[in-house]
C-alpha cells in the first residue's frame, strides 16, 4: 500500500483569537445565532457536559464539551475547561481552556486552539443575542451588573462594539475593587451614569437589563420584587437566582435537558414544582418566533453553554487564521501506522 501522508495539526494561540474576536464581533454573534438556528433546526449533537471533580477540592472542576456541528462546513470537537477559582488570588486566570476540531472526512483532529478566550467569547455572544431578541433592539436605559469579571468584560465588549445605546450603569461586585475598575473601563469608553452599588439589589435598580456574572454555586437572590421593573436578566452563571425569582419571570434557555440539572437555578425550580412548565421556550424559539416575551414580564435568559457554539466560534476563528496564513503547523503530529 503505498504511503499517503496525514494531515498536519494547527496550533491557534490566544493572541490569534483575540485578534479574530476583537476584529469582528458582528460576525462573531452571527456564527452564534447561526449556530443556535442550527441547533434547533436538529442538525447538530449536542451530548452531555462530563463534569470531573475532585474530592477534595469542591470549588475546582473540569469539564469536557464534546459536540458536533451540522451545517455546510461540518464539525466535531471537544472543549475541555478547568476552573479553578483560587488561581486568581495568585494572578492567574480562573479558567484555562483548549478546543480541539475534527475533520468529518476523516476523523483527525485538524486544530488544537486556547479556548479560554472562544468559551468566553462564546458566553458573551449568546448572551447579547439574547438580550437583542428579548429586548427588541440593541437599546437599555440602564444596564446592571452582579459580577464584573472576566465573562462579564467581555459581554461589556459585545455591548460596546455593537453598537448598543445604553442610558446608564449599576455595577455591583462581592470585591468592590473589580468593580471600580470595571466601572472605569465603561467610562473610558465613555458610558455615562456608571454607578458602584453597595448591594446586588442596586444593580436592578432602573436596569431594563440585568448581566448575572458570577461563581456562585447556591443561589443569593431571593426577593421577588427584585424583578419588579421587569427587566431582562441574563442569567450567564446560572446558579444565582433562588426558585421564586425564577418562577415569576419568563423564562428562556439555550436546551432545557442541559439547563435544568447540576442544581441550576432552573433544575431547584424544578425540584421544587416537579415539573418544566416555567420554561417559556429555547433562545431557538425566540428567535424563530415561535414564543414572544411579555415586556409587562421579567426575562430570565439562562444559557447552560453548548459546545456547538465553541465550534461555532473555533471554526470561524480557526478559518481567518487559516486565511491569513496563521497558526503554527505541526506536519508530524500522527503515526503512519494503520490499525
Amino acid at each position: 500500500m503505498p504511503d499517503i501522508p496525514l494531515p498536519s495539526l494547527r496550533i491557534v494561540t490566544a493572541e490569534e483569537v483575540s485578534k479574530q474576536v476583537d476584529a469582528d464581533r458582528e460576525g462573531v454573534l452571527t456564527a452564534v445565532r447561526d449556530a443556535y438556528l442550527a441547533h434547533d433546526a436538529g442538525t447538530t449533537s449536542n451530548p452531555h457536559s462530563s463534569f470531573l471533580r475532585f474530592p477534595d477540592r469542591p470549588r475546582d472542576r473540569i469539564i469536557a464539551l464534546p459536540a458536533y456541528l451540522g451545517g455546510p462546513r461540518e464539525v466535531a470537537g471537544i472543549k475541555w475547561i478547568a476552573s479553578f477559582p483560587a488561581n486568581t488570588a495568585v494572578g492567574k486566570p480562573r479558567a484555562s481552556a483548549a478546543l480541539i476540531l475534527n475533520d468529518l472526512s476523516d476523523g483527525y483532529p485538524y486544530a488544537i486552539m486556547e479556548s479560554s478566550i472562544i468559551s468566553a467569547t462564546r458566553t458573551a455572544a449568546s448572551a447579547v443575542l439574547g438580550a437583542e431578541a428579548l429586548v427588541g433592539g440593541r437599546r437599555a436605559g440602564r444596564i446592571g451588573w452582579i459580577g464584573t469579571g472576566l465573562i462579564a468584560e467581555h459581554v461589556r465588549r459585545f455591548f460596546r462594539d455593537l453598537g448598543w445605546e445604553v442610558g446608564g450603569h449599576r455595577l455591583f461586585d462581592l470585591d468592590p475593587a473589580a468593580a471600580r475598575r470595571f466601572g472605569a473601563a465603561l467610562e473610558s469608553d465613555g458610558a455615562p451614569d456608571v454607578v458602584v452599588a453597595d448591594a446586588a439589589a442596586g444593580a436592578f435598580d432602573g436596569c431594563d437589563v440585568v448581566v448575572i456574572t458570577t461563581v456562585a454555586g447556591e443561589p443569593h437572590l431571593h426577593d421577588p420584587a427584585l424583578l419588579a421593573g421587569a427587566p431582562v436578566v441574563l442569567h450567564l452563571s446560572l446558579r444565582d437566582l433562588a426558585p421564586e425569582l425564577v418562577l415569576a419571570s419568563f423564562n428562556v434557555t439555550d436546551d432545557v435537558d442541559h439547563a435544568v440539572r447540576e442544581r441550576t437555578s432552573l433544575h431547584l425550580a424544578e425540584q421544587l414544582t416537579g415539573g418544566r412548565d416555567f420554561v417559556a421556550g429555547t433562545i431557538g424559539d425566540v428567535l424563530r418566533g415561535r414564543v414572544t416575551r411579555d415586556p409587562g414580564r421579567a426575562a430570565v435568559f439562562s444559557p447552560f453553554g453548548l459546545g456547538v457554539l465553541d465550534l461555532a466560534v473555533g471554526s470561524w476563528v480557526h478559518d481567518r487564521v487559516v486565511d491569513q496564513g496563521g497558526g503554527q503547523m505541526v506536519p508530524d503530529f500522527f503515526t503512519g501506522a494503520v490499525g
